[in-house]
């Protein structure tokens, strides 16, 4: 063998394990971006799986806040109701009172008559 020939013998070694370092290089580091890949695969089939329920929770608060919204209107009608009607009272008692005053004032004046 020439000096040439082993020369090029010795840089197809080299060459061939530079590349076949190269293509090991390579090879790991596709695996790992498909492991990686997958793992952030299942971090948003899960982060899916809690907006779907975050979502879900908030249209149930939503219904309940609106429920308790009609349930308000209907107390604060009812409660305007019952204070109409507590002052209406109080002023048929008012006026049943002074009533009762003026009769017993005109029995009163009766019987001094007498």
């Amino acid at each position: 063998m020439t000096t040439l020939a082993i020369h090029i013998s010795l840089y197809k070694l080299v060459f061939t394990g530079d590349t076949n370092r190269q293509i090991s290089e390579y090879k790991f580091k596709l695996s790992k971006a498909e492991q990686e890949m997958g793992t952030m695969e299942q971090n948003i089939t899960r982060l899916e799986g809690q907006v779907s329920r975050y979502k879900a929770s908030a249209d149930n608060s939503e219904k309940v806040e609106d429920e308790l919204k009609v349930e308000k209107r209907k107390l604060q009608r009812e409660l305007r109701t019952a204070l109409d009607k507590i002052e209406e009272m109080e002023m048929t008692n008012s006026h049943l009172v002074k009533r009762l005053e003026k009769m017993k004032a005109n029995r009163n004046a009766l019987l001094t008559q007498q």
